[in-house]
């Protein structure tokens, strides 16, 4: 199965995926982590996928979603953004309304919470 193939089912079999540097539990840079964090705090189960594993996914997810950099997350099939992306939708609320739009269980008091730290 070529990388692309692999993305392709990986998106298509899980609700939320997260391409990052390092895993859900181990993040290798920031912005992976940055990412990880909110998704772990707000309670979101995702499938988080190690690039630095993989040269080839890792070169793959960028060529599949034309955007050049890790962390990217995908919701339900759709490309929502990397790490500065995210983090102007979680503080927004922009990322409770995708997730509850896409029937994307999260913890609301959670994502408040992160909102009331960053006022």
């Amino acid at each position: 199965m070529s990388a692309i193939d692999q993305i392709k089912a990986d998106i298509a079999a899980n609700d939320v995926v997260l391409y990052m540097k390092g895993t859900k539990d181990m993040p290798q840079c920031g912005f992976s982590s940055r990412v990880a964090g909110v998704l772990n705090y707000l309670g979101v189960a995702y499938k988080d996928v190690n690039v630095l594993a993989d040269a080839e996914v890792r070169q793959g997810i960028k060529e599949y979603s034309d955007w050049p950099t890790i962390p990217q997350l995908y919701v339900k099939g759709e490309f929502v953004g990397g790490c500065d992306i995210v983090t102007e939708m979680t503080l927004s609320g922009e990322l409770d309304q995708l997730l509850a739009d896409k029937g994307v269980a999260f913890n609301k008091d959670a994502a408040e919470q992160i909102r009331a730290a960053n006022a």
